[in-house]
This record gives C-alpha cells, sequence and structure tokens, in this order.
C-alpha cells in the first residue's frame, strides 16, 4: 500500500517462517477481511431510496451516505498501511475488522440520517485499516508466483464486491428480515464480521517492516481537508440551491491542493515518507495510470448510485428487482475477474484497452434502451447492455492496478499501489457526487430519470472512448519499458 508493500519488508529468514504460514487458509481470510469494506460500498447502493424514505433524507444526504464513507477510506488508507507497519499487521488487520463491525451494528440501528452518516464514516475510517493490511501481507510474505496469483485474487475479491454487492443488497432488503428493511443491509456485517475476526484470529500470521516510516498526519489532514471542500459542496449544493458558501468551498480546493502538494514536497526533500510522494508521481506510467483510474472509477461510482435510484423510480422495480437487473453486469464482471489474469499476462495493457471499447459499447446499448423503453424497462430488457457493459468493466478494473504498477520500479511499487487504490476509493466517492449531480438535475426536468440514466450512460461511453487513447500510451510505456 506504501512503501510498506516492498519484498524486503521482512529480512530473508523470517520472511520465509512467515510465507510458510500464510497458506491457503490464511491468504482466503485475509481477504475475505477485504471483501467486506468493498462489499459494503456497493451494497448500500441499492438501499438509498428505503434509507431515503424512512429516515426522511434528501438526495444531498444519500450522496453523502456513500461519499462520506469513500472520503474516510481514501484518506487514511496510507495511513493505516504506515500504523500497521510499526504495530503489526495482522494487529491492525483486526482492530479495523472489528472497527467495522461495531460501526455495521450502529449504521444498522440508526435513528437518524445524522447518526447513519457518523457511523458510515467512522466505518470507513476501520475499513482503512483493514484493507491495506492484506497487501502488505500478501507482499511481504509471499515471493514471485505465489504473490502474483494471490494479488490477482484480490483483485477478483473487488470484483466480486463491486458486481455483487448491489444485488445482495436486493435480496435482502427484498426478504425484509424481521421487518428489518434496509436495516438488514448493514446488520449482515455483524455475523460476517464476527466470522472474519474470528478467522483471523486463528489462521493470520503476524508481520512488521524492519524500517519503519513516521506516519504523514499533516498530509492525511490536507488531503482530508481537500477532498471535502471539494465533495460537500457538490453533494450538498444542489438541494441546498447553491448557497454561497458551495462556491467558496470550491475555489478553496485550488489553494488546499497546493498546500497539499507544496507538504509532500517539502516532506519528501527533508527525508520523511510522504502521503502521495511526489517522484511516483512523475513516472510517466503512474501519470497515465492514475488518469485511467479517475476515468473508471469516477464513472463507475457514479453510476451504481444512479442506477440504483432510476430502477427503483420511475422504472418502479423492487430492491429485488433492481438488484437483479445487475445480475448480467454481474456475471460479465465475474468471468473477466476470474479469466482477467492469464489475459492479463498475455495483452497487459492491451487488454484495458479492449475493456474500454467493449464497456462503450455496453453503454452505449443501455442508453438506447432506456430512451426507446422507459420506463417500462425490465431486468430481462436491460440485461444484454449490462452484460457487455460487465466484461469491458471488467477488462478494465482487474488489471488496471498490476499493468500500472507493473511498470513501475520494484524499490516504488508498493507507494504506486497506495496511490492507486487512494484513487480508487477518492473516485468511486466523487462519481458519487458529481454525476450523481448532475443525474439528479436532470431527472428533475423534462429529462426524466430515464433520459437522465441515458444521459449517464451517454457520457461513460464517450468517456471511454477517450480513455482508449490513454491506454495506448500505457501499452506503448510497457513496450519500451520490456524493450529496456
Amino acid at each position: 500500500m506504501t512503501d510498506q508493500l516492498q519484498a524486503t519488508t521482512l529480512p530473508a529468514a523470517a520472511r520465509s517462517r512467515a510465507a510458510a504460514g500464510l497458506g491457503p487458509v490464511a491468504l482466503s481470510s485475509l481477504l475475505f477481511g477485504a471483501l467486506l469494506p468493498a462489499l459494503s460500498f456497493f451494497m448500500i447502493n441499492v438501499s438509498l431510496p428505503a434509507i431515503a424514505k424512512d429516515l426522511r433524507a434528501d438526495a444531498g444526504q444519500l450522496q453523502l451516505v456513500v461519499g462520506g464513507y469513500g472520503i474516510a477510506v481514501a484518506t487514511l488508507l496510507v495511513v493505516g498501511g504506515r500504523l500497521g507497519d510499526s504495530f503489526g499487521r495482522r494487529r491492525l488487520f483486526l482492530i479495523g475488522l472489528a472497527g467495522f463491525t461495531v460501526t455495521a451494528l450502529i449504521c444498522a440501528i440508526a435513528p437518524t440520517i445524522g447518526v447513519l452518516l457518523a457511523a458510515r464514516i467512522v466505518q470507513g475510517i476501520s475499513g482503512a485499516a483493514v484493507t491495506p493490511q492484506v497487501l502488505a501481507s500478501i507482499t511481504s510474505l509471499l515471493t514471485g508466483e505465489h504473490r502474483t496469483r494471490a494479488m490477482a485474487w484480490f483483485g477478483v475479491a473487488n470484483g466480486i464486491a463491486a458486481a455483487l454487492g448491489q444485488i445482495l443488497g436486493g435480496i435482502l432488503i427484498e426478504a425484509n428480515l424481521f421487518g428489518l428493511g434496509w436495516r438488514a443491509v448493514f446488520l449482515i456485517f455483524v455475523p460476517v464480521g464476527i466470522i472474519a475476526i474470528v478467522a483471523a484470529l486463528r489462521v493470520v500470521p503476524e508481520s512488521k517492516a524492519d524500517q519503519v516510516h513516521r506516519v504523514d498526519i499533516v498530509g492525511a489532514v490536507l488531503l482530508a481537508i481537500t477532498l471535502v471542500l471539494l465533495l460537500l459542496p457538490l453533494t450538498e449544493g444542489r438541494p441546498l440551491g447553491w448557497p454561497l458558501w458551495t462556491w467558496l468551498s470550491l475555489a478553496a480546493v485550488i489553494p488546499a491542493t497546493a498546500g497539499l502538494a507544496l507538504h509532500q514536497h517539502r516532506a519528501e526533500r527533508s527525508g520523511h515518507a510522504p502521503l502521495i510522494p511526489p517522484t511516483v508521481l512523475r513516472l510517466r506510467a503512474m501519470r497515465i495510470g492514475l488518469l485511467l483510474a479517475v476515468g473508471f472509477f469516477t464513472t463507475f461510482g457514479g453510476f451504481m448510485f444512479c442506477f440504483a435510484l432510476a430502477t427503483q423510480g420511475e422504472a418502479h422495480m423492487s430492491p429485488l428487482e433492481g438488484g437483479l437487473s445487475l445480475l448480467p453486469f454481474a456475471v460479465g464482471f465475474l468471468i473477466t475477474s476470474i479469466y482477467g489474469p492469464p489475459l492479463q499476462q498475455r495483452y497487459g495493457a492491451g487488454l484495458i484497452l479492449r475493456g474500454w471499447i467493449i464497456q462503450a459499447i455496453g453503454y452505449a446499448l443501455l442508453a438506447a434502451v432506456a430512451l426507446a423503453l422507459w420506463p417500462h424497462v425490465n431486468p430481462l430488457s436491460i440485461g444484454a447492455p449490462l452484460l457487455v457493459a460487465g466484461i469491458g468493466s471488467g477488462l478494465v478494473m482487474v488489471p488496471l492496478i498490476g499493468v500500472v504498477v507493473g511498470q513501475v520500479p520494484p524499490a516504488q511499487a508498493g507507494m504506486g499501489s497506495g496511490i492507486l487504490l487512494t484513487t480508487q476509493q477518492t473516485c468511486l466517492a466523487l462519481g458519487a457526487a458529481t454525476v450523481g449531480t448532475v443525474y439528479l438535475s436532470l431527472a428533475g426536468t423534462s429529462w426524466g430519470q430515464g433520459g437522465a440514466l441515458a444521459a449517464v450512460a451517454l457520457a461513460i461511453t464517450v468517456i471511454s472512448l477517450l480513455m482508449t487513447p490513454v491506454t495506448h500510451q500505457l501499452r506503448t510505456s510497457a513496450t519500451s519499458a520490456a524493450g529496456a
């Protein structure tokens, strides 16, 4: 996640002993724990209409239910990794799982939207303590082919979370277990979290970094301030009528970003470990990868937010029907998640290029169906476009981190992974804020929810096509690196 992900974080003898303890059961336990924070992000989308009705939440507050969680995770991912280096990755993994489980219970019993928002932010903080320990343990306790295979399964776990999250959420809400409704979407993580904790206690080995870097608290605070200044007005501006403070907040993003960049440069020059190392950002592959990540995860997070509102709105689908509408998307995503690693070895960045094109076709077909049939759409009528979009999305998302980090010098690979994953979480929250705001603005006009959803799908189509020449640059960079 940061430089704690380097292969040299344990002496050779210690790494050999630890690797023997990170067998399939221990790895499965780590991946299961990493699955929970990602799954929570996507499961919540389908419950948003029910939350709005029960807690009388407006659209901006619903965006914050998604975005607040994402901001907390994004801001503290690298900090969580550094704390794991210092105090033990297994220990931080368990602390994160415990916090995630407790806050899931608080979310489930939240009497007001304010309590739910506060609990979601703390849950995001807990999630930020879990994920980096998984990547750091894999990188420090495994080598060679075993590490490569484990990293591929980490990508599959994230793919499963993205593909199945809203489907599982819809099933839980429709089942209405014990009359809990949307609260079951949070409550389910309590027993599952306890199982993950017990499993980790039994099988996950402890590891620490030999060389521990000081946590860049100032950098984390500056990043959090910058994200809040950006995302809060984008989520709350539309329902509040864009008051003066929203424009002032957006204007303040520029000096806040400049302050963050200045601090990172000073920290690196003074020999400290900055949150976002400028030397890593200067690598060509990283710059290209970050642009691709922004394009993909912003549109992906935004689409999932809009799709849940549209299908349960004018389309009059139940939460279960809305979730099942994404089943073809999930199938396509899962297929490419599973077969992505061998395809990545064969095609490299070319696989991502193919993914953008297939994704563009899928979203264009979805826009056409929405414009032609809305509001009389159902899981069958939109199934084929979503299957194509899911295949394309999987071909982009699953290999992205591996292809980009594979071109980064080994000594900086951990920091590169951390920056990409921080960008992923930031952009998922940004998508709910920006794409969600555009959707809600159009849905309130003569466009309606069907027209707004079609507009979002067409926008993603255009962005996907614009990403193809950028991906070609990544492909060229990979070829140059291999030749060198």
